[in-house]
């Protein structure tokens, strides 16, 4: 884990230095509040910083407290460094800027201790981090097939309903239907239509765009969101995706089976909105199922 050092006493920062890399802490050394500063907006910011109170220009103070006014980005822990005795501040400065404060002359023991309660801290934060990313991905993606879940389909389609209107381009929104998911469900069980259903949503997904998003809508219907796609686009898309998803057996625990799908098609102007479109692409797939399915079907007003 690295440290930034930001103190303006050359034998003072020379002796945390030598401290730090014999406890196995990566270092990098500041001289001002500035230059400490500058570090600290780096691409990777150290996420421990050991602060002089007082230097010349900005003081660890006043570095801290922009630490502060960042700590959406910047998760930096804080132990400021002061020849003054903690009673002078009681209440004050250090207690509404920084983590932790070691009065000088300081132990070399009881820097250690303190370092090692904060490299605590922050991994203790990490993992509730990750915890909490987890669970956003987790109440986001559907957990059969990995795409966005229905709620999250929608919201990037209004998103990206308003990114069209800024820009003035076509947006298509395309709804998509295995056409013998039903019979496979009744005659085989749902575990091998659930086998069926993972593997389109893999094939399909890996012939989308990069920038194209793509959910599960309802337990049969898959919404993929097409940005700066217009017509010809679309279809050109729901073909190369019933060829992707056709041209091979998917395998079950159950049976092989080759599935055919339906795709219904509605293009958004500037004038929709997200509940029209995708009633639209519904009405177009119906369409498509009525007419015997294995096709695509645009939706025109």
């Amino acid at each position: 884990m690295n440290v930034l050092i930001a103190d303006d006493e050359p034998v003072s920062r020379r002796l945390l230095e030598i401290l730090l890399k014999k406890w196995g802490y990566g270092v990098i050394v500041t001289s001002d509040g500035e230059e400490a500063w500058h570090v600290l907006q780096s691409g990777s910011p150290p996420r421990i910083a050991i602060l002089d109170w007082m230097m010349p220009g900005m003081d660890g103070i006043q570095v801290c407290r922009k630490i502060r006014q960042h700590e959406a980005r910047l998760s930096t822990y804080v132990l400021l460094l002061t020849a003054k005795q903690a009673n002078e501040d009681a209440n004050g400065k250090f207690e509404s800027v920084a983590d932790d404060y070691l009065a000088k002359p300081y132990a070399a023991q009881e820097l250690k201790a303190r370092l090692r309660a904060a490299r605590r801290i922050i991994e203790l934060e990490d993992d509730l981090e990750a915890a909490r990313e987890a669970i956003r991905i987790e109440t986001a993606r559907d957990p059969l097939t990995g795409l966005w879940n229905r709620s999250s389909i929608l919201e990037i389609l209004h998103r990206e309903i308003h990114r069209s209107r800024r820009h003035g381009s076509p947006l298509a929104v395309l709804m998509v239907e295995v056409d013998q998911l039903q019979q496979i469900n009744r005659r085989h069980g749902h575990l091998a239509g659930d086998t069926v259903l993972r593997e389109q949503a893999r094939r399909i997904r890996s012939s989308i765009r990069l920038y194209d998003s793509m959910g599960r809508y309802g337990d049969e219907q898959l919404v993929i969101v097409s940005p700066s796609c217009d017509a010809c686009g679309a279809l050109s898309q729901a073909s190369r995706i019933r060829n992707t998803v056709c041209r091979s057996m998917i395998k079950t625990f159950e049976s092989d089976f080759r599935v055919t799908i339906s795709v219904g098609i509605a293009i958004g102007g500037n004038d929709h909105q997200a509940h029209q479109l995708i009633s639209a692409a519904d009405t177009a797939l119906i369409e498509a199922k009525k007419a015997g399915g294995d096709r695509t079907e645009l939706w025109r007003e």
